[in-house]
């Protein structure tokens, strides 16, 4: 049965109509964000119903907190900050996944933020102009989906959300894994410009896109997949 969405607010998030814009469902239900810690989560505490580019949103969202923490969290803490918020989003997002009947909803940001927090352990200490650049240099991987990217974000995709008794434990898994794979990707560009500090980066992005897509990481994943699976299981 379709459900008018419009009522949405009046229904449990489980009946919402599976065809509806996640962001939308997601505002119209009273309080989705706060009736489950998933959900607090999995939307970055609300920047993922930005109506405008939610992945930006979430990602500036994730470097305002952690510059502002800088000052009271080592970085061996973050290393354990973000050693937990991947595992936790993989959870966080296949729980609010299933709850918006959707594999890979828009308006769930807490990839990007775990991802990006990542990039920024690795890359700081850093000036506002490098943190800049590895921001940009992460937006554009996140959304052009070269090479690995790419293959990292199809490879949930075509999950079988009515015979895959499994499905929002692997669209959990698959929310995260793109974005972690840009991660990389950004790490590896910023590695490459500090190691050539004259090297004009930006210009030459078509060239570092090309050598990223020859790049092949099934093998690393599903050895990845592999450590991640008592995790996912534990998933409600």
């Amino acid at each position: 049965m379709k459900i008018d969405t419009t009522q949405a607010e009046d229904i449990p998030y489980r009946e919402i109509n599976r065809g509806a814009p996640a962001r939308s469902v997601a505002s119209r239900s009273k309080g989705f964000v706060l009736t489950h810690p998933a959900h607090l989560l999995a939307l970055g505490v609300g920047s993922g119903l930005s109506p405008v580019a939610p992945g930006t949103m979430g990602t500036l969202w994730a470097w305002g907190w952690f510059v502002w923490l800088q000052d009271y969290v080592s970085p061996f803490q973050w290393g354990w900050v973000i050693a937990v918020s991947i595992p936790v989003g993989v959870w966080a997002c296949g729980v609010t996944a299933r709850h918006l009947g959707l594999t890979d909803p828009g308006c769930i940001v807490w990839d990007e933020i775990a991802a990006f927090w990542l990039v920024l352990w690795l890359v700081c200490p850093a000036g506002v102009g490098e943190q800049l650049a590895a921001f940009l240099l992460f937006r554009f991987f996140d959304a052009a989906k070269p090479g690995p990217v790419k293959w990292a974000d199809s490879l949930y995709h075509d999950i079988d959300l009515g015979k895959d008794p499994s499905a929002y434990l692997k669209a959990g898994w698959g929310i995260m894994l793109d974005d972690l794979v840009a991660a990389c990707c950004t790490l590896m560009v910023m590695a490459l410009w500090r190691a050539l500090p004259g090297l004009p980066f930006l210009s030459y992005l078509p060239d570092l896109v090309d050598l990223v897509d020859l790049i092949d990481l099934p093998h690393l994943i599903a050895i990845i997949q592999t450590l991640a699976t008592p995790i996912t299981r534990m998933m409600p």
